[in-house]
C-alpha cells in the first residue's frame, strides 16, 4: 500500500516512514540516528523532527549488534519472605525500572536461589545479555561483589561493602543508624526514657548499623541501654515474642524496631494485653511499608529514600558504562521519619 507523503502511519513507524516524511533516503535517516555528524545541520533537523513526529524508535536489535550493548541492567530477585511486612524491595525495583527507562535502559529481572547466591549471574555474563548488574544482597560474606569484580563485570551495589574496606566498586546505601537515631530522638522528645530495641541477629551488619543509632541516641541523653535490646529473626512471630519478654522484664514505654515486620509483632503483643499503641506504649518500625500506612492506629516508621537510591544507582551505572568509565565514591543517603499514631 502506498503512503501519502506527510501522513503519519497508524502502524508502528519504520525507518522508511521517517525517510518518506522527511523527504530523504533511508541511509540519511540511518546516519541521523547513528552518525549525525555526517549530515548537514538542516537535514539533521528535518530528520529529527520526522522521528519525533512519528515516535520512531531505532531498531534495538540492530543497534545492539553494532554497539555490543544490550541496554539491559540485570537485577537478581529473591523469593518474597512469608509472614513479613517487608515490601521495600518492591518499591525500590519500581523506582529503578522507572529511572532506568528515563536513561534509556531496561531492567532484566532474574530469579535468585536461597542456596546459591550466584545463581543466574554466570549465564547472563556468558551470553552478554546485560551491560551491567545491580547487586542488592550486601550482607556479610555474600560472594556476589567479589565474584563480579574478578570477572570485571560492571555493577553497582545497593548497600555498603561492609566487609571490604578496600572495595572500589560504586555503591549507594541508606544510613540506617541515622534513621533509628531519628526514631529514638522522636520518642525521647516525647518524654520516653525506657526505649527498647528489637533488631536482627548479630551477624547482620545492616541490623547492627540500625541498632547503633538507637544506642547512640539513648547514650547521648545519659540513658542506659542495658537489658533493653533483643536480637531475633525478622518475622512477626519473633517480634511478638521478643516484645512480650521485654515488656515483662524491662518494662519499656516504647519500642524502636529494625523493621516494620518486627514492629507488627509488637503491635500484636500490645493488642493481646489490651495496651494501646501510641498511648500506652509507643512503637516505631523501619521501611515505611504499606502495612505501616494502613494498620491502626498507623505505624510510625523510618522511610528510606528509595527513589533517590534508584536515581543515584542509575547515575553510577551511566558512569560505569561511559567511555572511559567513571567511578565515583560511595553515596550514603539519609532517611526520614513518617510519624503516625503509634508514637
Amino acid at each position: 500500500m502506498s503512503r501519502i507523503p506527510g501522513r503519519v502511519p497508524t502502524q508502528p513507524p519504520t525507518l522508511a516512514d521517517v525517510a518518506e516524511l522527511a523527504g530523504v533516503s533511508r541511509q540519511t535517516v540511518s546516519n541521523a540516528v547513528n552518525n549525525p555528524d555526517l549530515l548537514r545541520a538542516d537535514t539533521l533537523v528535518r530528520v529529527q523532527e520526522a522521528i519525533e513526529q512519528l515516535g520512531y524508535s531505532p531498531n534495538r536489535a540492530a543497534r545492539n549488534l553494532r554497539t555490543r550493548a544490550s541496554h539491559l541492567i540485570g537485577l537478581r530477585m529473591n523469593p518474597g519472605q512469608e509472614f513479613t511486612a517487608n515490601a521495600a524491595m518492591d518499591r525500590f525495583v519500581h523506582s529503578l525500572v522507572e529511572t532506568s527507562g528515563e536513561a534509556g535502559y531496561h531492567v532484566l529481572l532474574f530469579a535468585g536461589s536461597g542456596t546459591d547466591p550466584l545463581a543466574g549471574y554466570d549465564d547472563l555474563l556468558r551470553s552478554t545479555a546485560v551491560d551491567a548488574f545491580v547487586v542488592t544482597d550486601t550482607y556479610l560474606g555474600n560472594p556476589q561483589a567479589a565474584w563480579l569484580r574478578e570477572r570485571r563485570a560492571p555493577f553497582v551495589a545497593f548497600g555498603r561493602p561492609w566487609d571490604d574496606a578496600e572495595a572500589t566498586h560504586p555503591w549507594v546505601d541508606v544510613d540506617g543508624a541515622a534513621g533509628t537515631e531519628l526514631a529514638a530522638r522522636h520518642l525521647l522528645d516525647k518524654g520516653h526514657e525506657r526505649i527498647a530495641w528489637i533488631g536482627w541477629r548479630k551477624d547482620s551488619w545492616i541490623g547492627e548499623d540500625r541498632r547503633a543509632g538507637w544506642s547512640r541516641a539513648l547514650k547521648a541523653r545519659g540513658l542506659s541501654t542495658s537489658g533493653l535490646a533483643s536480637r531475633v529473626e525478622d518475622t512477626i512471630h519473633s517480634g511478638r515474642e521478643a516484645s512480650a519478654v521485654l515488656l515483662d522484664e524491662a518494662h519499656p514505654s516504647a519500642f524502636v524496631c529494625a523493621s516494620d515486620t518486627l514492629a507488627m509483632g509488637v503491635l500484636h503483643t500490645l493488642a493481646d494485653r489490651g495496651l494501646r499503641a501510641g498511648q500506652d506504649v509507643a512503637v516505631i518500625g523501619f521501611d515505611d511499608s504499606q502495612v505501616a500506612q494502613v494498620v491502626r492506629p498507623g505505624l510510625t516508621s523510618v522511610r528510606q529514600p528509595l527513589e533517590d537510591v534508584a536515581s543515584q544507582i542509575v547515575n553510577a551505572l551511566e558512569g560505569l558504562l561511559a567511555h572511559p568509565p567513571r567511578v565515583g565514591p560511595g553515596i550514603l543517603l539519609t532517611p526520614t521519619l513518617a510519624v503516625r499514631g503509634s508514637s
